[in-house]
């Protein structure tokens, strides 16, 4: 049994002071507010909210922050910085790729995050080839994820993407490019096939999941998405959906509907479905998604870094649509800061402040995004809940002064000082037991792009 003594707390009741917690097995047993330490309690001063959970994420985006803004790739849009993206996917090798994600993973949990849904279709050799036996076989990136989550401490939600086309234009598809080859596979048909095999080899556990995922309706055929839907099996099925009016265009011109029109055609929306971004939307559009209750996974730091647009949260919310928050691309790693953007886009999109209450936003920022990517039963300070915690200082130059109730609104990563994984300690006094997180992403980051270079040489 594992003991901790919070100052404060967020239950779900609200804000409760002097709370003694006990854990057994990583699952709270006792939550018990106005209660004194006991000798055995670890004390966690500020503020102790459930654990973030980091709904939509690539990890290897993250050797991209700070690279894309100056030269050809200062301006531009989604599609140009694409581009970059391509090349840091093309150098990556599962050793690589472990030794970056770790580092991405670590990042996450020294933020507040103890949970994440990776996204993940950088399947197979550059050449699209898949890895043979002696590089760990067909599914050796997605081992090498799982490897770097269990090093993190992180609990991983791999949702294995299908991926089969280079695009969509009013014409129909096109076959991918060179660099969208490691992507793909042949057919949804071998797609599902290689991801009965990775369930069998990596089969879930206290900390790993699996669920799968549509790329987009640029590169899933309407005719594929059934096969998606099936391969889900009532696990989280995500989906990139309308994040650039183009997406909505080509649609358009190709089926005669919009892309959410077409995911519902198919069966993909529902309950255990989650659409990314959802930018821009039409009104129908978000009816269809809230009549659904398809999750919503906002990703606000990315949306804005890529000047993607403001998406409709306070409708899609009202229509019925849990809303989650994800790093996408990590051009930032923060969950209150992407809880905030949810309120603060709401706010520049209609002039007006306070659409999203603080609760609500913790919400987006814990038990909706645990629940969207499969741990409904972290995300909150209850018995019989995951014992993640997050410690946040109160005393700091950002939340001195704030109401407890408000810190939301005013802590950044930076104030997290303590975080708990499954009742075990991960970080403490804002250090990572793996230590100097930093010089890990610097580290693999530099290899990356050596790597990169060496290889358009």
């Amino acid at each position: 049994m594992r003991e901790f003594w919070a100052e404060s707390a967020w239950l779900p009741s609200g804000v409760a002071r002097d709370v003694l917690l006990r854990s057994t097995g990583g699952v709270l047993t006792e939550v018990l507010p106005g209660t004194p330490p006991t000798p055995a309690a670890q004390r966690l001063p500020g503020l102790v909210l459930p654990a973030a959970a980091n709904a939509h994420s690539h990890a290897f985006h993250r050797a991209l922050r700070g690279r894309t803004h100056a030269g050809e790739q200062a301006g531009g849009s989604f599609w140009t910085w694409r581009e970059a993206m391509y090349a840091a996917a093309g150098a990556l090798d599962p050793q690589r790729y472990e030794r970056l994600a770790t580092a991405v993973f670590a990042e996450m949990v020294l933020a507040g995050f103890s949970s994440v849904g990776e996204f993940h279709y950088v399947h197979h050799r550059p050449d699209g080839s898949p890895h043979p036996r002696s590089e760990g076989g067909t599914n050796a990136m997605a081992h090498a994820l799982r490897s770097a989550a269990r090093s993190a401490g992180i609990r991983l939600t791999l949702l294995d993407v299908c991926y089969l086309t280079g695009g969509l234009t009013e014409d129909g598809f096109s076959a991918p490019s060179r660099r969208q080859r490691r992507f793909t596979d042949a057919s949804a048909a071998a797609w599902a096939e290689r991801v009965a095999g990775l369930r069998a080899e990596l089969p879930g556990d206290d900390g790993f999941r699996t669920g799968v995922a549509v790329h987009s309706v640029r590169a899933v055929p309407a005719e594929a998405l059934p096969v998606v839907v099936a391969a889900a099996a009532g696990r989280p099925l995500h989906v990139h959906l309308s994040e650039q009016p183009a997406e909505n265009s080509a649609c358009l011109a190709h089926y005669g509907r919009t892309p959410t029109r077409v995911l519902a055609d198919a069966g993909v929306l529902g309950p255990t479905t989650t659409a990314v971004h959802a930018t821009h939307l039409t009104d129908a559009d978000v009816d269809l998604l809230g009549a659904t209750r398809t999750a919503i996974c906002l990703c606000p730091t990315t949306e804005r870094d890529l000047a993607d647009g403001l998406g409709p949260g306070r409708r899609l919310a009202d229509a019925g649509s849990p809303l989650c928050v994800g790093t996408d691309q990590h051009a930032v790693v923060d969950p209150f800061e992407e809880a905030r953007g949810v309120e603060l886009h709401e706010r520049l999109a209609t002039h007006r402040r306070g659409s999203f209450t603080p609760a609500e936003l913790l919400t987006a920022m814990t038990s909706a995004g645990h629940a969207a990517i499969g741990w409904p039963e972290a995300g909150r300070i209850a018995a019989g809940a995951a014992c993640d915690l997050v410690a946040v200082a109160t005393g700091s130059p950002r939340t001195a002064g704030a109401l407890p109730e408000q810190v939301l609104l005013a802590a950044t990563a930076a104030d997290v000082h303590t975080v708990v994984v499954a009742g075990r300690v991960l970080v403490e006094g804002g250090r990572h037991v793996l230590g100097d997180v930093g010089g890990l992403l610097a580290g693999a980051i530099t290899d990356l792009h050596a790597n990169a270079r060496e290889a358009t040489r």
